[in-house]
């Protein structure tokens, strides 16, 4: 089974590290977080990933080129619209396929997995993914939820933190405790989704993933939920940095990705 991974957006909210390194370059524990990402599905058996590339997407290339891949072997294949795949071959724990697709610079997520589809002709079913967020979700449980449902497709629900503290009063207005950032009731939409091909049919060059093509799938009621408890988080902004960091050096990272 393949993983689309949408690492194309701008990280506006990241300040001088969106402007001169792609979000998922951005590292934590030394590594970048794509690699993190890669480490986690490659876990769970699943290694032939498609990278839907956008702003600044050659300096992802260039990190699998020049730094991670520099003293093993692997096959450059060259294909259309300046796409290539780099084939990994030898010894080592990153075994892993990668797929670099050109899909714009401008290009919304629905757009970016429409034009990565010429990477997936013959596949029943792909995983889908953010190139920004980490979780401690279990892939393999997450696939059979979706094959055993039959629907089109599978979102991971997940419960975030607020990003501030809370605090509990009483009747009378006094302060008598402190949350920090406490996670919250709600379920949002985590990302790690597992689509059949169907979900190509509701996409267009322009769509914009999470709007219309989901909105669409919830109406006819093809899209489930996983729901997971456990470990996410997204790297929105440098605040989000420094904690992925701190958690890292604490050897507390829920995700995994030592080795």
């Amino acid at each position: 089974m393949k993983t689309v991974i949408l690492c194309g957006g701008r990280g506006t909210r990241l300040g001088e590290h969106g402007q001169s390194v792609p979000k998922a370059l951005v590292e934590i524990g030394g590594r970048p977080l794509l690699w993190h990402l890669l480490k986690l599905y490659a876990a769970h058996g699943l290694n032939d990933f498609i990278l839907c590339l956008g702003h600044l997407g050659a300096e992802i290339k260039r990190y699998f080129l020049e730094h991670r891949w520099l003293h093993a072997d692997f096959t450059l294949e060259m294909g259309r619209a300046g796409d290539y795949q780099l084939l990994r071959h030898g010894a080592g724990s990153e075994d892993w396929r990668i797929t670099f697709a050109e899909t714009g610079p401008e290009t919304n997520t629905g757009g970016r997995l429409k034009r990565a589809a010429r990477y997936l002709e013959g596949e029943e079913a792909f995983c889908v993914t953010y190139g920004d967020g980490l979780a401690d979700v279990d892939l393999g449980a997450l696939i059979r939820f979706h094959d055993a449902h039959g629907r089109v497709g599978t979102l991971t629900a997940v419960h975030p933190r607020t990003s501030f503290g809370v605090l509990r009063l009483d009747g009378a207005g006094a302060v008598t405790e402190f949350q920090e950032k406490p996670v919250m009731g709600e379920w949002i939409n985590g990302g790690f989704f597992v689509f059949r091909r169907g979900i190509l049919d509701y996409l267009s060059e322009d769509s914009v993933l999470e709007r219309e093509p989901l909105e669409r799938l919830a109406a006819e009621r093809q899209l489930m939920a996983y729901r997971h408890e456990g470990f996410w988080k997204c790297l929105d902004t440098y605040k989000d940095h420094v904690e992925f960091n701190r958690m890292w050096e604490a050897g507390e990272a829920p995700w995994g990705g030592r080795g």
